[in-house]
């Protein structure tokens, strides 16, 4: 019962944290869907709203082309909100997909994205997260190049008390391997792979990631079984360059959007979901803080309600 109650307040707090960083596009939005009558005008206004959301220019088309083939049922702005939060349910729901970890046992994810987007962040909450799912984990320090990464992971790991595989400087291929061998000699649940920043644009480091991944299938056959990238909210529509670039080098099979804490930037999510609709990518994580709990499993239905109230 008592954990039970502690779940049903987490989930407040998050869906509160979440509701926080899209207060500015829910604010914008609102302010328009209020009290008041649908007039010529408004549909315009949507659609200055969406894009100043970062929702883009084709994802906001198509948002607005379905709310006009719903919009003769609406007699009021309010109306006119359910029937956009239907849209835009409709438009993101592909992303949302349970994460099935049976099976593979370790289980190995590796993230990538470019630097400053958060991996070694988001490698620390996702052990968090794991560990509270009453799973075993292993971080691997496989960002050889940033200085600090790999004494930032190390927290990370203590901090969770979570082991952590690193090397001083060294090859990150072989810094993965060891972390799978190890992970399988302790009957790991779930190895976490960290990886360096790089930019799509250098061929050399994103060949280098490709090798990162062809290692740990040399380690685990079968893996990697996740290949997450880690998109800053705050990046726009270029998120959708990264999208294209890093999954033609490794195989994307989900993203984690973070640093949605303040930001209007929320509607790029709206943009990757229409430019992947017919292949959709797992949004697999939000992340919304700095702290321990702010990333949590994408929900369609949450993040609509964040972004319309």
């Amino acid at each position: 019962m008592l954990e039970a109650s502690s779940e049903t307040a987490r989930q407040g707090s998050w869906a509160a944290r979440l509701g926080q960083g899209l207060a500015r596009t829910r604010s914008r939005l609102s302010s328009m869907l209020g009290d008041r009558t649908i007039d010529s005008g408004l549909i315009e206004e949507i659609e200055t709203a969406l894009l100043a959301s970062d929702a883009g220019v084709e994802a906001t088309q198509f948002l607005l082309a379905r709310l006009r083939e719903r919009a003769g049922d609406a007699t009021t702005a309010q109306q006119l909100r359910s029937v956009l939060r239907e849209r835009l349910l409709e438009l993101l729901s592909p992303l949302e997909r349970p994460l099935d970890l049976a099976g593979k046992k370790p289980y190995v994810i590796m993230l990538a994205g470019v630097n400053g987007a958060g991996k070694t962040t988001s490698a620390g909450k996702l052990a968090k997260y794991f560990r509270d799912q009453g799973r075993s984990v292993l971080l691997a320090a496989g960002d050889t190049f940033r200085a600090g990464a790999r004494e930032q992971l190390a927290a990370w790991g203590e901090r969770n008390e979570v082991p952590v595989v690193a090397q001083s400087g060294g090859n990150p291929g072989a810094v993965v391997f060891d972390a799978i061998a190890a992970a399988r000699a302790r009957g790991t649940d779930v190895v976490i792979a960290d990886t360096a920043g790089r930019l799509p644009t250098q061929a050399h480091l994103m060949e280098e990631a490709a090798k990162i991944k062809r290692v740990v299938a040399k380690a685990e056959p079968g893996a990697p079984h996740e290949i997450w990238l880690v998109l800053d909210a705050n990046t726009g529509q270029n998120a959708l360059n990264q999208v294209k670039v890093f999954d033609e080098a490794l195989g994307l099979t989900g993203l984690i959007l973070t640093k949605l804490d303040g930001t209007a930037k929320g509607g790029v999510v709206c943009a990757i979901a229409l430019a992947r609709s017919r292949n959709p990518l797992a949004l697999r994580f939000l992340g919304v803080g700095e702290g321990a709990d702010d990333l949590r499993p994408f929900v369609a239905r949450e993040f609509a309600a964040a972004v319309l109230g």
